[in-house]
């Protein structure tokens, strides 16, 4: 039991965006300036985990959570709308440069993931964040693959397999069902893929 809660902290969806951040940087074609890569990979990192942990210890502290983990529905709704609004921001940011649009579209599709998700807990599903965040984030990869016409299949399957680790995880700690475990990850994936063809067919 200790190895699959190990899995979900080491694995834990707030830490996806910087990953996908970093990747993304990593794999394109080296035409961006590395200090302006690290300024964004900074300005990502706080957003997404430093200024939402933030939050998280706020509303503990106030008492407006239990715990972290955010068991219920009614936890979750604050940070998730918190979180939407963070990620719809830093995708307008990154847009207005004109040099990373990829990874604008990124953002916005994890907004729009979070709003599919707020809205979802007014018919009392609670999806997993955990395959949401990898389901994003193979579908990313696979538009970086389709966009720069790279060959990251070896990259998608590890991503996969991660997947299959995190949802294990997930099963075993009796945190979602099976279903709350595939829409997490449909939601994530399709999320990808609507906001990518929205912007550019």
């Amino acid at each position: 039991m200790k190895f699959y809660k190990l899995i979900s902290y080491v694995l834990h969806p707030v830490l996806i965006p910087i990953v996908s951040t970093l990747l993304y940087f990593i794999i394109i074609p080296n035409h961006i300036p590395k200090e302006f890569a690290y300024r964004v990979l900074a300005i990502v990192f706080i957003t997404t985990y430093i200024i939402p942990i933030l939050l998280l210890y706020f509303l503990k502290k106030v008492k407006l959570i239990e715990s972290y983990h955010l068991a219920t529905i009614d936890e979750r709704k604050f940070p998730i709308l918190f979180f939407s609004i963070l990620t719809f921001l830093l995708g307008k940011l990154l847009l207005k440069n004109n040099i990373v649009d990829i990874l604008a579209f990124y953002f916005f599709a994890c907004t729009l993931a979070m709003v599919i998700v707020y809205i979802l807990f007014f018919s009392a599903v609670k999806i997993s964040l955990h395959t949401l965040g990898i389901g994003g984030l193979i579908a990313f990869i696979g538009i970086i693959s389709y966009e720069y016409k790279i060959n990251l299949l070896l990259l998608i399957i590890f991503l996969f397999l991660l997947f299959g680790i995190i949802a294990t995880s997930r099963l075993k700690l009796k945190a979602h069902t099976l279903s709350e475990i595939f829409i997490g990850f449909a939601v994530g994936f399709l999320s990808q893929i609507i906001v990518y063809a929205s912007y550019t067919f």
